[in-house]
């Protein structure tokens, strides 16, 4: 079986890796602006002069050239998220930014001049500093109510333009990246527990005003997926692959099916955790997502006894020994996204969504292009396996492909970890010239689209 027709091929970014200008036409401080780098140092008071996400790739004013190219390869969709500190600068106001709403207007005008259909994150790994500083982030009620207000200012003002939204970027890696998914400095269990039931709720209620405020709009939740084995036959092992899967499974579980897992209240009251659930929130909950979307880049093993860990095994795990792995230690899986795909239909029996996958590399820009072959072989293996999921009877919506232009990376806020299609000249140090240039990639994959996935080789 083929890619069906009007599969959507694209690429998917986040603001806080690709727009910059995080001061300029009103717009309030994030949390990303004030990231030291990477995802495990402090917030601090102010922005940092090393960020590189404070300019960049300077997609806030080179918008235009960029969707030229993502128009010349063919691209059907563009997942792009919108920074809420644009549109509320604290996160609490009762009126939105307008400058920020006219950047987003523009940019997604120019999508859809171009045919490329928006698909849009409400919140990637991105809040208002204001609501962290003021109000501890997401272990306060109170930020569900600012997230329904940004959530419906954005769908009315771009009703009929965008259609397709994912709620919260990989909320389940709460569990592991707090200070980014939760924007907390906590390590307390009760904290992150009830930070993740408000996100859940807030999530919830965002579906139910998607579809008031448009009955057409598809609404979408999103997972960090990474398959888990188990390391031996051993059945302990067992027990444990599935175990860990449990902890990313809850978060689809309550967005496909409206409740939370006999599993996972186990887990609470084991751990002496009592949550504040309102008979309001469980009924909010019932307000299912359209369609499941994920990431997807690497799988792990699990062990009862081993705890060894990788250099790429930033959520735990332990290193499959049967796998190579990337520059940065990520173990390469093309036939986990296969088990993903049905894993996930399986179970949720909701349409899917690839909206991340890609291969972070060192690339060497040669004579205006760079012969990145790794990453089309990674890209056609990966693709080869959406197509057997095809076969299988996986209902895949489309495909994003991360970081279709080089940014600046989340996990490691350096430009030298490059995903793109698109080689953008600038390094690590804050030097270049923010050139765009051609990788050979850029053309496989516009075969690719082209075909409709034809061009692909098992």
């Amino acid at each position: 079986m083929g890619f069906p027709e009007g599969f959507l091929w694209g690429g998917a970014t986040a603001a806080n890796q690709i727009e910059g200008a995080y001061a300029e036409d009103g717009k309030g401080l994030s949390v990303q602006d004030v990231l030291p780098g990477g995802v495990v140092k402090p917030v601090s008071a102010g922005p940092t002069p090393d960020n590189l996400k404070l300019e960049a790739i300077d997609f806030y004013h080179r918008y235009q050239e960029d969707i030229a190219l993502f128009a010349e390869m063919g691209f059907k969709v563009f997942r792009l998220s919108i920074a809420w500190s644009r549109i509320f600068p604290r996160g609490d106001e009762a009126e939105p930014n307008a400058a920020g709403l006219a950047f987003y207007d523009r940019v997604i005008d120019e999508l859809l001049a171009h045919n490329i259909v928006p698909l849009v994150t409400l919140s990637h790994y991105e809040l208002p500093l204001h609501l962290a500083q003021e109000y501890g982030g997401w272990t306060n009620r109170k930020l569900i109510g600012f997230y329904e207000n940004f959530a419906r200012t954005v769908f009315e003002h771009f009703r009929g333009r965008v259609q397709y939204w994912l709620t919260f970027n990989e909320i389940n890696s709460i569990l592991h990246f707090p200070i980014l998914a939760g924007i907390m400095n906590t390590t307390d269990k009760q904290d992150l527990y009830q930070a993740i039931h408000h996100e859940l709720v807030a999530s919830a209620r965002v579906t139910k005003i998607a579809h008031e405020v448009d009955a057409t709009n598809k609404i979408g939740c999103m997972i960090l997926a990474m398959p888990r084995y188990p390391l031996t036959p051993n059945p302990d092992d067992v027990w444990a692959a599935l175990d860990a899967a449990h902890d990313d499974f809850t978060f689809g579980d309550v967005h496909c099916r409206g409740t939370y897992p006999g599993y996972f209240l186990r887990k609470l009251r084991e751990a002496g955790i009592e949550l504040d659930i309102t008979e309001q929130d469980r009924i909010d909950l019932r307000n299912t997502v359209d369609f499941v979307s994920f990431s997807y880049y690497m799988s792990v093993c699990e062990s009862a006894t081993d705890t060894t860990r990788g250099p790429g095994n930033l959520i735990g795990g332990v290193p499959n020994p049967t796998l190579a792995a990337s520059q940065w230690g990520w173990q390469i899986d093309p036939v986990g996204l296969r088990i993903v795909l049905n894993e996930y239909w399986d179970r949720w029996q909701k349409p899917l969504f690839i909206v991340e996958n890609g291969l972070g590399a060192r690339d060497e820009l040669v004579d205006g292009t760079v012969a990145d072959d790794y990453r089309i072989s990674y890209m056609n293996d990966h693709l080869a396996q959406v197509g057997e999921a095809l076969s299988d009877g996986v209902a895949v919506l489309g495909y994003t492909s991360w970081g279709c232009i080089d940014l600046v990376s989340m996990s490691t806020a350096e430009m030298s970890k490059r995903y793109g299609f698109i080689y953008v000249d600038r390094n690590d140090d804050g030097s270049g010239t923010l050139q765009r240039y051609r990788k050979k990639s850029f053309y496989w994959y516009k075969d690719v689209i082209a075909s409709n996935g034809a061009t692909l080789t098992p």
